[in-house]
């Protein structure tokens, strides 16, 4: 079958991958309004084309802490890439470098940090940090990454606990006995989600930047006074994000929060948004209401389903040509 949109990818993703894993990558918390609303909400914004405009020539290069990309869509932090394709994350890493563009790789990888940077030399790649109780571990984890090369660390903020999605709770979730949550497995038993600390604080902003020489981007924030309090602590970035609706259902969609959280930091940091991104033109809408990039999450998980990195080569391709299409089309 023709590969034509997005949907496309996501309808395959849930014709061939085992239930357990489709279900896993879809999952919502509770209801799942979050979820769903993330993509509603863009249905909803609508444009105001000008015409006459010369769109013969578009340049859609960006930079985003200084390292220029040729698109200003990146790939969003993610756990268990070898549930999508026996590669896992070092797939990810090479359709990431080979669309000259930002990987987030996830504290929950099944390749190591550094299988990951072998696997794609010279890509641009951020890490995704969980802070565990086990403080020692994620300290290492962070040094291990910038000794690797990773040039940005990104915080998740919004995950003291682990939100309810029903299905795992159905289907007992757990990783196939051959796969290892390997970053740390030296560190924990396997995917312990209760090791997270739940006693992180804005003060711990300043303990990861005493262990780091790396900019710091928080994910997860989706209110004014939280943004003001990122740029307060000295972030260098800042993610709009739900968690994918995954964590606390009925919170706002993230292109409704963006505007609240751009107006806030006054091009203090730099901003960004995931949840919800299906076609070009929501990249589009994300740029004109003051996102820097947005980062994708399931939609390249769908690629990696459908044939490893060049499916979700493919799929960075798509929004690619839909995103120019739209600004062209827009004026």
């Amino acid at each position: 079958m023709a590969m034509v949109c997005l949907s496309d990818f996501e309808a395959y993703a849930k014709k061939y991958l085992p239930k357990i894993a489709w279900d896993y990558f879809a999952a919502g918390a509770d209801d799942c309004t979050t979820r769903d609303e993330n993509i509603l909400a863009y249905k909803r914004i609508r444009f105001r084309p000008r015409m006459l405009r010369d769109v013969s020539v578009m340049d859609i290069k960006t930079k985003i802490l200084g390292s220029e990309i040729s698109v200003p869509i990146g790939i969003a932090p993610t756990g268990f890439h070898q549930l999508a394709w026996p590669d896992g994350e070092k797939s990810t890493a090479r359709a990431a470098r080979a669309m000259n563009t930002c990987y987030i790789a996830s504290t929950y990888s099944t390749c190591t940090l550094e299988e990951i940077s072998a696997a794609a030399p010279g890509g641009l790649r951020w890490f995704q940090l969980y802070i565990h109780r086990n403080r020692a571990a994620s300290q290492q984890l962070v040094q291990r990454a910038e000794a690797l090369g990773f040039q940005g660390l990104v915080l998740t903020a919004d995950l003291p606990y682990t939100g309810k999605r029903r299905d795992d709770v159905r289907n007992g979730f757990r990783l196939p006995p051959h796969m290892k949550v390997k970053n740390l497995e030296r560190a924990f038993e396997v995917c312990k989600m209760s090791l997270l600390d739940p006693s992180v604080t804005w003060n711990d902003i300043y303990w990861l930047r005493s262990l780091t020489h790396l900019p710091i981007i928080v994910k997860g924030i989706l209110t004014r006074e939280d943004a003001e309090l990122a740029v307060k602590h000295g972030v260098q970035g800042i993610i709009v994000s739900n968690h994918g609706g995954r964590q606390l259902d009925e919170g706002p969609a993230t292109i409704d929060a963006l505007v609240e959280v751009v107006e806030a930091v006054r091009g203090r940091v730099e901003v960004y948004v995931d949840g919800g991104i299906r076609k070009g033109s929501d990249v589009l809408k994300a740029l004109a209401l003051g996102a820097k990039c947005v980062f994708i999450g399931r939609p390249a998980l769908w690629g990696l389903a459908y044939k490893g990195e060049e499916g979700l080569q493919d799929v960075l391709r798509i929004l690619q040509e839909e995103f120019r299409l739209s600004m062209a089309l827009a004026g």
